[in-house]
Parts: C-alpha cells; structure tokens; sequence
C-alpha cells in the first residue's frame, strides 16, 4: 500500500511539474520519483522508530511485570502452598485470559481465569512430555518448571503474551516452588527435632522409673532360687521370672542408651573414646553372634558362608559382635517359617561386608533409607512382630564408630539382606595421628558426633 501511495504521488507530481513549471514530461516524471522515493524513506524511518519504541514499551512492561511477580513472590507466606496464590498473581500482573500451574511435588492443577475446558491434564501433559511451545493460533503457550534441569511442574497461559515472558514467569515459578520446599522441609526437621527430644526425655524418665522394680524382682527371684526346697513346677517358675526381668533390665538399659538425642556439641561426652582394635577372625565373631542369640535361633535354619582361607578384621570385637546379633536377632524375628537365613562375610577391595539374608517381608523402597533410624520400624514388618526400632540403628552406629556404612537391599525374589561394610585395616582420626596411641591396636574417635555414639555404644553393651 505506501508503494502504490507513493507511485499514484509521483504520477501527479510529474503532472504538477509539466503544467505548473512547464517542465518536459520526463523532467517531471523523474522529479516526482524523486519525491515519491523520499516520502517512502521518511515513511520507513517513521514507521522503524514506531517498531522500536513499541519495543521499548513492551520490553518496559515486561521488566515492570517481571519485578511485581518477585517482589509479591517475595512477600508470600510461605507456611502455605504457593501454587494458588501464583496462578492468582501470573494472571492478574500479566493481565491473560487464564493460568494453570502443575505442582509436580503435590500433584495438584492451580488455575485462575476463565478456562473453557479443564486445564488439569494439559498442565500434567506439559509436565511428563516436556513439551513447551507458544501456539500463536490458539493463545496457549506452554512451560516446563524446571529447577536447574529437574522438571518440578508445569505453566499453561492463556492470553497476549510473549515467549521471553513466559519462560520467565517459569523460572519464577520454580524459584518460589523451591523456597516453600526449602522453608517445608526446615519446619519439618525442627519438629521432628522437638518430637525426638520429648520422645526420648518421656523414655529417659520412663526407664529411670522401670529400673528400681526390676532390681527388686531380679533380686526377690535370685532369692528364692537360694532358698531352695522348691518343687519342679516352683523352681520353672522362678526360673522364668528372673528370665523374663533380665529381658526386660536389658531393653531398659537400651532405652537408656538410645533415649539421649545426639548432641552436636558432644554433650557430657567430651572426653576421647578409645576403640579396642584387635584383629579378629570374622567367622569367631559369627559364632559369638549366634551364640548370644542361642535362644532366639533355636529352631532356625542358619547358614554360615565365608572364605575359606580365614578372614581377620581389625575391629572392638564387641561393637561388631553386636552389630552381628542385631542383624541375626532382626532375621529371626521376621524370616518366614523353615526357610534358611545365611550369614555372609567377604573382603572386597580393603573392606570387609558382612551380611545376613532372609526371606520375609519386603521393606518398601520408603522405608530403605529409614530403616536404620532410631525408633523406625518398616510399615511392611510392624504389625508382624513386637518390637522398639532401637537394634538396626545401635547396628548403624557400631558401623559408623569404624568408619564404616551398612544399607539393605529388599525383593519379593532375591529375599531382604541387610549388609555392614567395615573397613578391614584400623580406622584413625587424624587428631589419633598426631599424638602415639597407647597401643599398636588403639584408635581414637574425637569428633563430638562419634564421641557420643561410642560412649552409647559401650554403654548399650555393658
């Protein structure tokens, strides 16, 4: 259209040039071009610097919009999930028809404006294709939230927008996404931090309070059992009496242990803890272990496969001895009836794995990583059985005191093994290297956090 504007101009400037300044016809044709070819550059230059400045403003405005959308980010309350609020606040600062936001983590749609069907599954298809596009023909644009290159959700928009705005709005998105769950999880430690601390001062006090009864009972049964002049069915009697209040002496004494929350600062265990190294043949150290459990794996099927030629470990034989029982004792309370439990010990490149494997329920991927802590017990196992969730995380902690680390693997066909990786040489701290230890078979843990697991651990084994 300016083409032919411009071409009509110079037709009737060529005619304006030959009968008003009696010009020749081609004289006033090539000067109405003339004219003609200036009006098309100065409408070009007009129309460019439109362009920019429209530009400019849109570049303006989006910049403006960007630093609303953080700052009122910004001054969420975080304490409630944030993915109504922004679909509220993209639509509103954006001013577009509607919005939809995919929280990933939660599994929930947030949507605000007018939609025409069901945003839900295009904002959860945006997420598992990974698709993001801008589809000028509808108005709907599409994307991905990532955090760095961790899909976390999804954006769908509906209204005037631009691509660059978009991915911002995105980024955004993830940027609160991940400060709620940051501000979640830190809530979520503290209160889990205040339940263990009121746990254990409950079973502290409770423990303290069992301590006196059972001495009297131990005692009252020990005297009778001196006394003599009891029948059969008497004598079983009290036999099973001082049985019974050992058990329950010796689960107090655990509760004891385990009941003290680790300190950072070490507590009142500031002092050194010394670890009795000594080499130890490994396959002494399984037959310790059974042992000690003779009662409870009566009636088992207990296999035992290690190498050949011996296996020595330098370790505190009874941190290790104990480890071994609580794995055997976890075994036999959930193996199934007249199958095999097999207790394993190889060296694989400088560490020893030991290992003790059953068939039984399987410990959901969950549990896995929880199944070593205090108190934990498996949703899989806890209704098969009694117990307290204190034996596997006193079996963490004999591991750890070496320097070493235990983890489970669990499977309807392969059958649930719990395994402890020791390292096969003595472990020392570096403050152990610097000062000549009090024998060629002693190290010392100085960390506060290993200060305190040890002295639980001797404590636990006394």
């Amino acid at each position: 259209m300016p083409e032919l504007v411009a071409g009509a101009g110079a037709i009737v400037a060529a005619f304006a040039l030959t009968y008003g300044f009696q010009w020749r016809w081609f004289a006033s044709l090539l000067g109405g071009l003339l004219m003609a070819g200036i009006a098309l550059v100065m409408y070009g230059l007009i129309l460019r610097a439109a362009r920019d400045a429209e530009e400019a403003h849109s570049a303006t405005l989006r910049i403006r919009r960007a630093y609303e959308l953080t700052r009122r980010t910004l001054e969420m309350d975080l304490h409630e999930e944030p993915g109504a609020r922004l679909a509220s606040l993209v639509q509103e600062i954006f001013e577009l028809d509607a919005v939809a936001v995919f929280d990933a983590d939660l599994q929930e749609v947030y949507t605000a404006g007018q939609w025409k069907i069901d945003p839900s599954e295009m904002a959860q298809n945006v997420y598992y294709f990974g698709t993001s596009d801008d589809d000028r023909s509808t108005g709907i644009s599409r994307r991905v939230i990532r955090l760095g290159s961790v899909p976390i959700g999804s954006l769908v928009v509906r209204g005037d927008t631009t691509p660059i705005a978009n991915s911002t709005v995105a980024a955004l998105i993830a940027v609160t996404f991940d400060r709620y769950r940051a501000l979640a999880n830190e809530t979520r430690i503290e209160a889990e931090r205040d339940a263990e601390q009121l746990r254990s001062t409950v079973l502290d006090s409770l423990a303290h309070d069992f301590k006196t009864p059972l001495t009297a009972i131990r005692a009252a049964s020990t005297g009778l059992s001196e006394m003599g002049r009891l029948s059969p069915a008497q004598s079983e009697l009290v036999s099973l009496i001082d049985e019974q209040a050992t058990l329950l002496a010796d689960l107090t004494t655990r509760l004891l242990t385990t009941a003290r929350p680790e300190s950072e600062d070490g507590g009142d265990g500031s002092a050194p803890v010394v670890l009795q190294l000594s080499p130890e043949r490994v396959d002494e150290l399984i037959e310790d272990a059974l042992e000690s459990l003779a009662d409870h794996s009566a009636g088992m099927c207990i296999e035992i496969e290690v190498p050949d030629e011996p296996l020595v470990l330098d370790c505190d034989r009874r941190l290790v001895g104990m480890l071994l029982a609580q794995y055997l004792d976890n075994a036999c309370k959930y193996a199934e009836f007249d199958s095999t439990i097999t207790v394993r010990a190889a060296r694989t490149a400088g560490e020893v794995v030991l290992s003790v494997h059953s068939f039984g329920p399987v410990i959901p991927m969950a549990d896995r990583e929880r199944i070593f802590d205090r108190y934990f017990r498996s949703s899989a196992s806890s209704s098969h059985t009694a117990g307290t969730g204190i034996g596997l995380s006193i079996a963490k902690r004999a591991a750890q005191a070496h320097g070493g680390s235990v983890w489970v693997s669990s499977d309807e066909v392969e059958g649930t093994t719990f395994f402890a990786s020791l390292p096969a040489g003595a472990a020392r701290s570096q403050s152990a290297e610097n000062r000549e230890p009090s024998s060629a078979h002693e190290t010392t843990c100085d960390s506060p956090a290993a200060v305190h697991q040890l002295t639980a651990l001797e404590r636990s084994i006394s």
